[in-house]
């Protein structure tokens, strides 16, 4: 079993994603039976399902925090891969995950991706 969730690329967003290599043949997330996979351009989420903790729906995101490149989020740490400032889907960790720091000296504690469906992304998540 694989599902596949494409993120939803508002008209703001597509030209600060595509500086780099950001665009829809490359944001994808993927629920296996065991994995959670994330492809951002060049930046790269695997973790097991079993590490994921809780979902949340999301939104209302600031353009210029998350417009562009992955994000680091300085209060919690937290890592975002945004296309949109509508919604997106807050993804915890039991154990955090590295993304952005290839040392995996800096892990993130959760992940936050707009994808077009957040609630089937979530019930994949949840599900078997």
């Amino acid at each position: 079993m694989r599902r596949e969730f494409a993120f939803e690329f508002e008209r703001s967003y597509r030209l600060p994603a595509l500086l780099f290599g950001i665009r829809p043949a490359t944001a994808r997330a993927a629920v296996t039976e065991d994995e959670l996979l994330v492809r951002f351009g060049p930046w790269r989420l695997r973790t097991p399902r079993s590490n994921v903790a809780g979902t949340d729906v999301t939104g209302d995101y600031a353009w210029l925090r998350t417009a562009g490149p992955a994000h680091l989020g300085l209060r919690d740490r937290g890592v975002t891969f945004a296309t949109s400032s509508r919604r997106g889907l807050c993804v915890s960790f039991v154990e955090p995950v590295v993304v952005l720091d290839p040392t995996g000296t800096l892990r993130h504690p959760a992940a936050t991706l707009t994808v077009a469906d957040p609630d089937a992304l979530a019930a994949a998540l949840s599900g078997p």
